[in-house]
């Protein structure tokens, strides 16, 4: 028997097949699918179907963020497979289309497109290794992404994830509010649950962000660290004479490294991104001007040379239109000095890229 999605494909005409089974209201001379009883609906594409992409869609889909899902890769049983998958579960999850294909044809008239397709990151590599084996496959990618869906919110996922925002931005031609790079709000997540098991509290009651890049020369911002409005670093200082900065400092490596460990442990990370992704797509499809730390064009903060196009991540304010305005945040001179040396070792790598 032909393989198939749906009862279509089998020979089955599906003409109007619902009529059969419903009747107008009475008095009601239009159709139920009638073009102006429908509202408009959201379409999100994800490029990359492996593990890190999977989650992402799964995660947008089990949360009803879009009433269409494209996902799009290179290897197409594999593709065919992820989704067919997931199309099995449809009793069980809101009403969401998928679709499926290897050309870029599949996102046309998306409203977010996500981008985790790249080379995976292995054991011992750090995220800026991984540049120029990514960096071909973008200029593969973006330009037909972009004329497919040229209103789209453009994210990008893939590591090392800051100079690819910057990438993308050249690539796409879109504006800088448009383009946004996932950057540390999973790296602040693993910051704000470190200290939540410390404190014997929510996470989500722990104000804390991790700025720069999204790797090594990341920077724990620990002067604006919160619970309940009260400043977290004093009272540890005060109470834990350990609390000094060599213990700040293995603190901040513990985020950093908790990546690797997990690759190291499973071969990826995946389930963390996933719902860090899904929570950042709901603040830019719901409009919700949320805080999230994540990579924007940021020129002119902090220090940073106007003349370096560098995305690194900040806080910044989230919603249909993308970034709606970047946080002023009060840094010490310390911290600004490790944002502004981490925004060098990105810079630097974006311009060996001649773009």
């Amino acid at each position: 028997m032909k393989k198939a999605t749906s009862l279509s494909e089998l020979g089955f005409d599906a003409g109007d097949a619902s009529s059969g089974f419903f009747r107008p209201v009475s008095g009601d001379s239009s159709t139920p699918t009638s073009q102006h009883h429908r509202r408009r609906l959201t379409k999100v594409s994800v490029i990359g179907a492996g593990n890190v992409g999977m989650a992402i869609a799964q995660t947008i889909l089990t949360r009803d963020l879009a009433d269409e899902i494209a996902l799009v890769d290179a290897v197409p049983d594999k593709l065919r497979g992820e989704m067919l998958d997931l199309q099995h579960a449809a009793a069980f999850l809101p009403r969401t289309r998928l679709v499926s294909g290897t050309d870029m044809s599949v996102t046309r008239g998306s409203d977010l497109v996500i981008v985790t397709a790249g080379a995976r990151q292995i054991q011992g590599e750090t995220r800026l290794d991984l540049l120029q084996r990514n960096v071909a496959l973008f200029r593969k990618i973006v330009p037909p992404l972009a004329e497919q869906s040229h209103d789209a919110l453009l994210l990008v996922v893939s590591n090392p994830v800051d100079v690819l925002t910057y990438v993308a931005w050249k690539l796409s031609g879109f504006p800088a509010s448009r383009v946004i790079g996932s950057g540390t709000n999973l790296d602040s997540s693993r910051f704000r649950f470190l200290l939540a098991e410390h404190l014997d509290v929510n996470a989500q009651d722990v104000q804390a962000y991790m700025v720069g890049e999204h790797g090594d020369s990341s920077v724990a911002v620990w002067s604006s660290v919160s619970v309940a409005g009260m400043p977290v670093l004093k009272s540890l200082q005060e109470s834990h004479r350990c609390f000094d900065e060599e213990a700040l400092e293995g603190i901040r490596r513990a985020v950093v490294d908790s990546a690797y460990e997990v690759i190291s442990l499973k071969g990826y990370t995946s389930w963390a991104i996933g719902y860090s992704v899904a929570s950042l797509a709901a603040s830019l499809l719901r409009d919700q001007r949320r805080i999230h730390p994540v990579s924007v064009l940021a020129r002119g903060f902090h220090g940073i040379p106007d003349g370096n196009d560098v995305f690194l991540s900040l806080p910044a304010r989230l919603g249909r239109a993308g970034v709606q305005g970047v946080a002023e945040m009060e840094l010490t001179e310390e911290e600004a000095k490790r944002l502004r040396r981490s925004a060098k070792t990105i810079w630097e790598n974006c311009q060996l890229l001649g773009l």
